[in-house]
């Protein structure tokens, strides 16, 4: 009798631990949820390509970053399961769980550091649920180059300073009415099929002083080299300004905006909606350029990144945002 009431009570004592480790796992498991991104190595000026697999049926997906709010979204399984985001194979997530994405972007300004990437979940009966991972920056190297340019640019007269404060106006005006839908649609293509002359983050000393860093990515064209859109979406800019020259801004939506500088020609208007691949000008070198070459330059809530990075993200073919 009393070595049956013994036995009774070791396995009353197994089930609890196993109940208490399927709790544990499941804990666990929550915690761990896969989050990846790319580049694999993150620096300053960095755009980065976030993916995080979530129970199916979760209502939305929303994280901080750096200071920043970024928004998730969600594509179909079939779509989903084309990408390649690393150059090793993955596993795709289990039938139970989706992947939702975000694209976003480090400050050129940010210093090397581990960094918190919260996570917060809404899930199908309205609860919420939310998970921090850290994640590391290293340190971005750029270069240092001497440029000579015509002393109007450096030295600007007073009517031409009252030129460069209008344009300031006009670019603060632009650079606020960005959509809040996501408008551009899958991979980025260059806007050029030409060598780049010089990259995102050179040090720029112009005339023997330094004045500014160059926060985008030049094309070695010619004037006249046909220039096309990177991805899909409005035109909010198409206007000769001082320093860009002849410039095109277009808004992809979500604080994404892609700027194609010292053109010669425009071949959009300001309110247009351009698909990607799109022609929207002609090289040139209008503006503060040394010579007709295409800036390309892109901007994520109110920061530069390197358009080299974003062009090597490996992206779904996506819906835009209306369809999602």
């Amino acid at each position: 009798m009393h070595n049956r009431k013994g036995t009774r009570r070791l396995k009353q004592c197994w089930i609890l631990v196993l109940v208490f480790s399927l709790a544990a796992y499941s804990q666990h498991r929550s915690a761990s949820r896969a989050i990846e991104w790319q580049p694999q190595s993150l620096v300053g000026g960095s755009p980065v390509w976030f993916e995080v697999s979530v129970p199916a049926g979760t209502q939305a997906v929303s994280a901080t970053w750096l200071g920043h709010e970024v928004r998730f979204f969600q594509a179909a399984r079939s779509q989903a399961a084309v990408q390649k985001t690393a150059s090793t194979p993955k596993q795709k997530p289990p039938a139970s769980e989706t992947p939702w994405y975000a694209l976003a972007g480090i400050s050129v300004e940010t210093s090397p550091g581990i960094y918190p990437l919260k996570l917060t979940e809404i899930l199908r009966n309205g609860k919420s649920r939310e998970l921090t991972r850290s994640i590391t920056i290293g340190r971005a190297v750029f270069p240092k180059i001497t440029v000579t340019v015509a002393r109007q640019y450096t030295e600007p007269s007073a009517e031409q300073l009252r030129q460069i404060n209008a344009d300031k106006d006009v670019k603060q005006r632009v650079f606020a009415s960005e959509q809040p839908e996501r408008q551009w649609t899958g991979q980025f293509m260059a806007p050029v099929d030409a060598a780049i002359s010089d990259v995102f983050g050179t040090e720029r000393v112009f005339n023997g002083e330094v004045q500014s860093r160059h926060l985008g990515l030049d094309y070695a064209v010619g004037s006249g080299t046909p220039v096309h859109a990177i991805n899909r979406g409005q035109v909010i800019l198409a206007r000769s300004l001082y320093f860009e020259g002849n410039c095109i801004v277009l808004d992809h939506g979500q604080g994404l905006l892609s700027l194609y500088l010292h053109l010669s020609e425009f071949s959009v208007k300001e309110g247009e909606e351009v698909e990607t691949g799109q022609l929207i000008g002609l090289s040139g070198g209008t503006g503060r350029a040394t010579g007709p070459h295409l800036h390309l330059a892109i901007r994520w809530q109110g920061m530069y990144l390197n358009p080299k990075s974003l062009l090597r993200l490996k992206i779904p073919p996506l819906p835009t945002g209306h369809d999602e």
